[in-house]
C-alpha cells in the first residue's frame, strides 16, 4: 500500500519571514483564545448538545495507549460507540479489539469486519464514519492524520508529541488554528495538565507560593522499554514500524515521546513561556545494538528563558539503573517539589484535594465539551511543548546551540517521502559536532 507522504505546511506559512518565537506565541494561535476570525455561522460544527444523539467514535492506531483510550473514551459519554479501527497491522488490530471486547464497555465496541481497516491509509476510512477520532498512531504520522480530522470536521483526542520535525510542528499549528475556525474540540494527551493534584499545584506557583522562579529541574530515568523483535518475513519499513520508538523518524526519539511530559511541566510552570535557547548532550551508552535502531538512550539538556530562568532537564532508558520521574521548581521563597504536590519555604502548602485519573479526565472533558457546543482546543501548549522536545534533541544530535527560532524554522523532514511495505534506510545515529542542523 503506497501514497505520497503528506504535505506538512501551507507554502505561505513556509515563506512567511520572522515567523518564529515570539510571532509563534502571539500569532496565529491567538485564534485559539480570541475566537475565529470568519463568521461563525459558517464555521459550526454538527452539534450533540441535546445529549441524545450517538457519538461514533473511531481509533487510529491499536496500540497499547490507543486501546486505553478508547475505553476512556466510551466511559466518559453513555451516548458513544466505537464504530471503526485502523492500524498499519491487522495482528495489532485484532489484538486491541480482543482487549477492548473484554472490558466493562463492550457493549458499546461495534466494530464489523468492514469497519477494521489496514495500511498506511486506513484512516481515512475510519474518518469517514466516525464524530470523533482517537489518534494515537507512531507520531510521524500525527501531522497528517489531525489534517485529515480537522479537514473531515472530526473532534479529536491527540496523542503526545503531534510531530517529531519541524515541518510536523508547522502542519499541526496550521491544523489547531482551523478546528478553531471549525468550532471542534481537541485534546491532547498531555495528561498531566488534567490531573486535579498538578492543576492546584501549579495555581500555587502561578499565584507566587515559591516566589519567583529561578531555575527548574526535570528528570525522567526509566528503564527500558518494549522491543517486538525483528522476523525475515518483515521488510525493513515493517520491522522499523513494528519497533517505531527505535527509529527518530517515527518518535521524535524518547525526549520528544517520552520526556515531552516532564518538558511540558517545565512550560507549564513558566505560565506557558518557551525557551530562547537549548544546549545539551546525549547519547548511547546501553542500547548499543543495531536492533534498538538510531535513537539515543539518554539526553541532558540545558533550557534557558528569556527571564533567565534555566531548566534543567534530563531523560534515560537504562536496565538495571536508579530510576528517578520527579521536577522540582526551585524559587525566590521556596521550592515546589511537582509530584509530591508540595511547597516548602515562605509559604508551605500540600495538596489535600482528591486525586483523580487523568487519562479519564482529559476524555470526561473532551465529550463534554462536544455536548454542550463549548469546543475545548489544547492546541497552544500542545504544538510548542513538541517544539520544546524537538528542539532539545536537535541541539543533542548537532552539539550546537539551538534557538527557538532556529527550531521552528528547521527544513529537516524526517521519513520516507512515500510510505510503502518495503527495503528503507534510516539515518545513521547521531554524532554530535558531526551530524549537521538543516
Amino acid at each position: 500500500m503506497n501514497h505520497s507522504a503528506p504535505s506538512n505546511m501551507d507554502s505561505h506559512s513556509e515563506q512567511t519571514p520572522g515567523f518564529g518565537r515570539r510571532s509563534f506565541l502571539r500569532g496565529s494561535l491567538g485564534v485559539l483564545a480570541s475566537g475565529s476570525l470568519l463568521p461563525s455561522s459558517l464555521l459550526a460544527a454538527k452539534s450533540f448538545s441535546d445529549g441524545s444523539e450517538e457519538l461514533k467514535v473511531g481509533l487510529i492506531g491499536c496500540g497499547g495507549r490507543g486501546s486505553g483510550a478508547s475505553v476512556q473514551a466510551l466511559r466518559a459519554d453513555k451516548g458513544t460507540k466505537l464504530v471503526a479501527m485502523a492500524d498499519a497491522f491487522s495482528d495489532r488490530l485484532e489484538r486491541s479489539l480482543k482487549y477492548l471486547l473484554q472490558t466493562n464497555v463492550k457493549d458499546r465496541i461495534q466494530v464489523p469486519k468492514e469497519h477494521r481497516f489496514t495500511g498506511f491509509d486506513g484512516y481515512k476510512k475510519v474518518l469517514e464514519l466516525v464524530d470523533v477520532v482517537i489518534l494515537t498512531s507512531p507520531p510521524h504520522f500525527r501531522p497528517e492524520h489531525l489534517a485529515a480530522a480537522v479537514a473531515a470536521g472530526k473532534h479529536i483526542f491527540c496523542e503526545k508529541p503531534v510531530a517529531v520535525d519541524a515541518p510536523g510542528v508547522r502542519s499541526v499549528f496550521e491544523s489547531c488554528r482551523k478546528a478553531k475556525e471549525k468550532g471542534l474540540s481537541l485534546v491532547s494527551g498531555l495528561c498531566w495538565r488534567y490531573h486535579n493534584g498538578m492543576r492546584a499545584t501549579f495555581d500555587k506557583i502561578h499565584e507566587g507560593a515559591i516566589g519567583e522562579i529561578r531555575t527548574i529541574q526535570a528528570t525522567y530515568n526509566t528503564s527500558g522499554l518494549w522491543h517486538r523483535g525483528f522476523k525475515k518475513e518483515w521488510s525493513e519499513m515493517e520491522n522499523m514500524v513494528r519497533n517505531w520508538i527505535y527509529y527518530t523518524w517515527l518518535s521524535g526519539d524518547h525526549i520528544a515521546e517520552q520526556h515531552i511530559h516532564s518538558l511540558d511541566k517545565i512550560a507549564w510552570a513558566m505560565k506557558d513561556e518557551y525557551p530562547v535557547r537549548v544546549t545539551a548532550s546525549g547519547g548511547r551508552q546501553v542500547r548499543t545494538d543495531p536492533k534498538y535502531g538510531n535513537v539515543y538512550d539518554h539526553f541532558n539538556t540545558v533550557y534557558e528563558f528569556k527571564n533567565g530562568v534555566k531548566g534543567f532537564a534530563s531523560c534515560r532508558q537504562w536496565n538495571g539503573a536508579a530510576n528517578d520521574v520527579s521536577d522540582h521548581v526551585y524559587g525566590t521563597e521556596g521550592i515546589c517539589h511537582i509530584f509530591q504536590h508540595q511547597i516548602v519555604g515562605k509559604h508551605p502548602w500540600k495538596f489535600k484535594g482528591k486525586h483523580n485519573s487523568m487519562y479519564q479526565a482529559e476524555h470526561d472533558a473532551l465529550f463534554a465539551s462536544i455536548r454542550k457546543g463549548d469546543p475545548i482546543n489544547n492546541g497552544d501548549y500542545m504544538v510548542k511543548s513538541t517544539l520544546m522536545a524537538i528542539m532539545g534533541r536537535m541541539a543533542a544530535y548537532t552539539g550546537k546551540v539551538i534557538s527557538w527560532d532556529d527550531a521552528w524554522n528547521s527544513k529537516e523532514r524526517l521519513g520516507p517521502e512515500t510510505y510503502e511495505w518495503g527495503p528503507f534506510k534510516p539515518k545513521p545515529v547521531a554524532r554530535p559536532g558531526i551530524t549537521r542542523f538543516f
